[in-house]
């Protein structure tokens, strides 16, 4: 997909982006999160480091994320994210606001269409 075509991450969606990946695929390191996102949205979001770590650090600090050290498939030791309780709880709440979100952006477009 061109650069142009490439989705900035809405303010917001990123903690429910990667707890829903933690949530689907289990413990993943960083660079293993960035790019099961980008694979689900088939290319359209591409996060970069200076983005997805501070996301991290911060789903960490509020506990809906824990990280410990471990070693990748390739020998190389990194930090790997796992879900809460906490986090699963905040996901499920995340994920009922965006509906709510999007079922008024799509109402009020279609308000528009007429």
């Amino acid at each position: 997909m061109p650069n142009e075509q490439k989705a900035s991450v809405l303010q917001g969606t990123l903690d429910l982006m990667v707890l829903q990946a933690l949530a689907s695929v289990g413990p993943m390191h960083g660079y293993a999160i960035g790019a099961r996102i980008e694979q689900r949205s088939g290319g359209a979001i591409e996060l970069n480091m200076g983005t997805l770590y501070p996301g991290l650090m911060r789903l960490e600090q509020r506990g809906f994320i824990r990280a410990q050290w471990d070693r990748t498939e390739t020998n190389r030791r990194a930090r790997y994210y796992s879900i809460t309780a906490a986090g699963r709880s905040q996901l499920q709440t995340e994920k009922a606001e965006w509906a709510r979100m999007t079922a008024i952006m799509q109402a009020m477009l279609e308000g528009d269409a007429g």
